[in-house]
């Protein structure tokens, strides 16, 4: 005898699904159907709101392998309201966005909205007036499963969500997916601090610290979102495969308006085509070099040697030499930027014609001050007194005249710094130098000085210790007035100028009242490849506290002698390929070459990082220098001790070993002809 439906709690919640997709089809329906022509005065605004109509159409869509909602909340009383004895609480749905009827009854609520919350926090120690919390289990877009904490019921034991485990553990294929099902509280909190401060994350590998800072930009998102709008938001990757990566988390929770870059792409004043040796990288990315850039500009502020004549009908008016000075004297003293007080200077000038004027008898006024400002002879006098400086080409010459450098980087940078540093093949223009990464920062920090930089409302900074004390000065120019979220690992820093501390790059960033705070909890990497990657922590950030793995399932890891060279690495993958899930073969960037060709030769189709993995293609080969931040169900890591030598110094190798060991969401095999680095074993 078949129950009926209104008695299956599945069939019920299926239903509510069932409804709340079809609510959801109507609201995008309602928006599809607004005729704006009676509305819009001009041609620029019906563009504007068909803009804004077609990113709610965007953000209203309904995507059949995304659950709606993924919780239900039953509160013992109504929020907000006095808990009087009998009185019946209310039902929430928890979804990845808000979903209401036709009468605008919500039949699912934002994660992001603050009766949602409790779905994170509340605990058996502190329910939070929450009666019953329910989780669902889904099997692609249907609805399969529930599971029920009755959080204020003392009779009930605390247990682990079995669907949250599963869920934390589902195998992936594809990009970064969201995590709005599975926060923590822990996590919950740094997603939900206030858009005044910024915060710092320290998380190992499989804290889940890129997942909060996305979800801590829905959420300033949600809760901020006029003022954001203005101001905007940008998440900063460390490369191109990591923001490919991650690029889908943010339009699945409805947000589409968040600007992705690399520190490169913000300071792309010029093109990048050469290189720099890592001493000559470290020296410019140090923070000493904004105060050889910083006298290097004002050097050209030339203190005036005569006056200015002003000649205005019969009239001539002059300003002294002295009077002159005593005004460029103030505007340096004022610490404005270079530019900005360049174009004060023709004004200061043609005010003190302007008291000359009062003082004779006339009666001048803004159009006259502005005519005296736009004199020649003032304009000739500004000119020489406070030329116009190109920030690349004030660059190149620090580069490349050891003069001029030696001059301005006098008691700031030593001898053998200076030469580290200075070209030794000068370049004949701007167009024609070979600039590195490096020299794009120093160029950024230049323009900065000569202008002042966009800021914006918020920017997330991701794999953040890798940046050098300039890169951080260039971050932190774009959220001045703004605040930022700080995302890292000083155990995963692999450049040679990598962060020491939390608090000497946050300083840098301009940000030191961040609050930091520290994730130990492994939600991603199983317990045994943690245990056996943590065996660096000594080696690469003594007192660094080790991830410990909360997943029940300690995962596949095994160690193995590749006799047989890449014939052994490429069964290895074959291997894994055979279970259900993403895999990426991980290698030292010299072996990559070869390890292509092993694979192509075995017929096994691959991908290169970033690329989107397909249910026909899940295998991809992954350099050792782009495989942060990624991560994969299986990873083949190939030679262990190349990974170490591929890298200008052991400490780094170290690190970056660190980092390819930590990739894997359900299990690692670690193949090696040659001997494991003795720090593993």
């Amino acid at each position: 005898m078949s129950t009926p439906v209104h008695d299956d709690p599945l069939s019920r919640e299926r239903a509510h699904l069932t409804a709340s997709r079809s609510a959801l089809r109507a609201m995008r329906e309602d928006v599809e159907s607004l005729d704006i022509t009676d509305v819009t005065a001009n041609w620029v605004n019906a563009a504007v709101l068909q803009s804004q109509i077609e990113e709610r159409i965007k953000a209203l869509a309904d995507l059949s392998d995304t659950p709606l909602f993924f919780g239900r909340l039953d509160y013992l009383h109504a929020p907000g309201a006095e808990r009087a004895e009998g009185a019946e609480g209310e039902r929430f749905y928890i979804g990845r966005r808000h979903v209401h009827d036709a009468d605008g009854d919500p039949m699912v609520i934002d994660w992001r909205a603050p009766v949602s919350q409790p779905f994170y926090r509340a605990s058996k120690k502190d329910p939070l007036d929450v009666g019953l919390r329910r989780r669902f289990g889904y099997t692609g877009g249907d609805l399969t499963a529930y599971e029920d904490e009755h959080l204020s019921d003392p009779a009930e034991a605390a247990t682990t969500s079995k669907l949250l485990q599963q869920e934390i553990e589902r195998p992936r294929v594809g990009p970064m997916r969201d995590i709005v099902a599975t926060i923590q509280p822990e996590q919950d909190e740094i997603v939900r601090a206030g858009l005044a401060g910024s915060v710092c994350v320290q998380g190992g590998p499989g804290t889940g610290k890129t997942a909060v800072g996305l979800h801590r930009v829905a959420y300033l998102l949600y809760a901020h979102r006029e003022r954001l709008a203005r101001t905007g938001t940008l998440v900063i990757g460390p490369n191109r495969s990591f923001l490919h990566y991650i690029e889908q988390v943010l339009p699945a929770l409805g947000e589409l308006t968040v600007r992705q870059a690399t520190v490169d792409d913000l300071v792309a004043h010029v093109e990048v085509r050469g290189t720099d040796d890592a001493a000559a990288a470290v020296i410019k990315g140090d923070a000493r070099m904004a105060e050889v850039l910083r006298r290097a500009l004002y050097s050209h502020v030339t203190p005036p040697t005569e006056g200015i004549v002003v000649v205005r009908g019969s009239r001539r008016w002059r300003v002294a030499a002295y009077e002159l000075e005593e005004i460029v004297r103030e505007l340096l003293a004022r610490d404005i930027r270079y530019g900005a007080a360049r174009e004060a200077l023709p004004q200061r000038v043609a005010h003190a014609v302007l008291v000359q004027m009062e003082r004779a008898g006339e009666a001048p006024d803004d159009r006259v001050q502005n005519a005296v400002a736009r004199n020649a002879a003032v304009k000739a006098a500004v000119k020489a007194v406070w030329p116009q400086v190109d920030p690349a080409k004030l660059v190149l010459r620090l580069l490349t005249d050891a003069d001029f450098l030696a001059e301005h980087a006098e008691g700031v940078l030593t001898e053998d710094e200076q030469k580290a540093i200075l070209w030794v093949k000068p370049a004949r223009s701007v167009k024609s130098a070979r600039w590195a990464p490096a020299d794009a920062v120093l160029i950024d920090e230049a323009t900065d000085l000569i202008e002042r930089t966009h800021s914006l409302g918020h920017v997330v900074l991701d794999e953040a210790q890798d940046l050098s004390p300039m890169q951080y000065r260039a971050v932190g120019r774009r959220c001045t007035t703004g605040s930022a979220t700080v995302l890292g690992d000083l155990a995963q820093g692999t450049t040679p100028w990598a962060t020491r501390s939390w608090e000497e790059a946050l300083a840098h960033l301009g940000k030191d009242e961040a609050v930091i705070e520290e994730l130990t909890a492994g939600f991603r990497v199983p317990t045994d490849v943690i245990t056996y990657a943590s065996r660096l922590l000594p080696y690469i950030a003594p007192g660094l506290t080790p991830v410990a793995s909360i997943r029940e399932n300690p995962g596949f890891f095994e160690i193995r002698a590749a006799a047989g060279g890449t014939a052994d690495v490429v069964a290895a993958c074959r291997e894994l390929l055979s279970r259900e899930g993403s895999v990426g073969l991980i290698a030292a960037d010299a072996r990559v070459p070869e390890l292509a060709d092993a694979l192509t030769a075995a017929g096994i189709g691959h991908l290169g990082p970033g690329e989107e993995t397909t249910r026909a293609t899940r295998l991809t080969l992954v350099p050792a220098s782009l495989a942060k931040g990624l991560e994969y169900d299986y990873v083949v890591l190939d030679e262990p001790q190349a990974v170490v030598d591929g890298e200008p110094d052991e400490r780094t190798g170290l690190r970056r070993l660190y980092v390819c060991l930590t990739r894997a969401v359900s299990g690692l095999l670690v193949t090696h002809a040659t001997t494991l680095p003795p720090q593993l074993t």
